[in-house]
C-alpha cells in the first residue's frame, strides 16, 4: 500500500497548555468508521501510543491520514505542549543520558499530537511504519518510513511509538488517565462473561418484580 493514499481526516483544534494528566482535559475522539477495539472475528487488538513530535505537527493532518490508510484506529487524540517536568517523566527510562537535556528540550518545543491507536498487532505494525529511530538511516534503509518522510535526524524523527506491550500501557496512562487499556471482551467472551456473571442475576430479579406487580416497576427495579 502506498504510504501516501490519502483518506480526508479533519484535524482537531490546538490544545496547547494543557496537562496531560489533568481531568479537565478533553479527549478528542476520530470519526472514522472502524474505531472499535476489536476484529470483526471477536479477537482482541493492541493498543499503542503514537506522538506527533514539534517537528512534525505541522504534517499531522498527513500522517493521521497514513495512520487510518494502513488500517489502525484512532480512538483517542489530544494535542497538548508538554512541561519540562511532565516531558522528563515520561522519558524518565532515559534521565541521566547524555541526551536527555537536548531530548527535553525539543519535546518542549511545541505542540504535539498524542494518539491511542488499535490494530491487531499495533505495536508491531506501528514501529514497521515509521521506521528506524533515526530518520537519515530510515531514508536509506526504509525509504516508505514515516519517519523517513517527515523526520530529518536521529532526534527530529517526527514520531514516537511505544516498543513493548508494557511500554504501551504506561504510555497510554500518561496522556489518557482514563483510558481503559485492557482489552474490553467481545464476541463469544463476552456471551461467557454475561451468561456467567449477569443473566443469572437479571433473570432471578425480573421473576421477582413479574410476582410482586409494583404500580412503578421502573422504579422498582432501579
Amino acid at each position: 500500500m502506498d504510504l501516501f493514499t490519502s483518506q480526508s481526516y479533519d484535524s482537531d483544534n490546538d490544545q496547547t497548555n494543557q496537562q496531560p494528566q489533568s481531568g479537565l482535559e478533553e479527549t478528542l475522539r476520530s470519526n472514522h468508521s472502524s474505531r472499535m477495539d476489536f476484529n470483526k472475528n471477536g479477537i482482541f487488538v493492541e493498543r499503542a501510543l503514537a506522538l506527533i513530535k514539534p517537528d512534525a505537527v505541522n504534517k499531522a493532518d498527513d500522517i493521521e491520514a497514513i495512520i487510518l490508510n494502513h488500517g489502525f484506529s484512532i480512538l483517542q487524540k489530544r494535542r497538548v505542549t508538554l512541561t519540562a517536568e511532565q516531558c522528563s517523566d515520561f522519558y524518565s527510562e532515559h534521565y541521566g543520558k547524555k541526551f536527555f537535556p537536548s531530548l527535553v528540550a525539543f519535546m518542549t518545543s511545541g505542540p504535539i499530537v498524542a494518539m491511542v491507536l488499535s490494530k491487531e498487532n499495533a505495536i508491531q505494525q506501528w514501529r514497521e511504519l515509521i521506521g528506524p529511530t533515526n530518520s537519515t538511516v530510515a531514508k536509506e534503509t526504509h525509504p516508505d518510513s514515516i519517519r523517513a518522510f517527515f523526520g530529518s535526524n536521529e532526534q527530529k524523527n517526527a514520531v514516537h511509538g511505544s516498543d513493548s506491550v508494557v511500554s504501551a500501557e504506561r504510555e497510554i496512562r500518561f496522556f489518557f488517565p482514563n483510558c481503559i487499556v485492557e482489552p474490553i471482551p467481545v464476541g463469544q467472551p463476552a456471551k461467557d462473561y454475561l451468561e456467567q456473571n449477569v443473566n443469572r442475576t437479571l433473570i432471578k430479579a425480573l421473576t421477582a418484580l413479574c410476582k410482586e406487580k409494583p404500580k412503578d416497576p421502573v422504579v422498582r427495579f432501579t
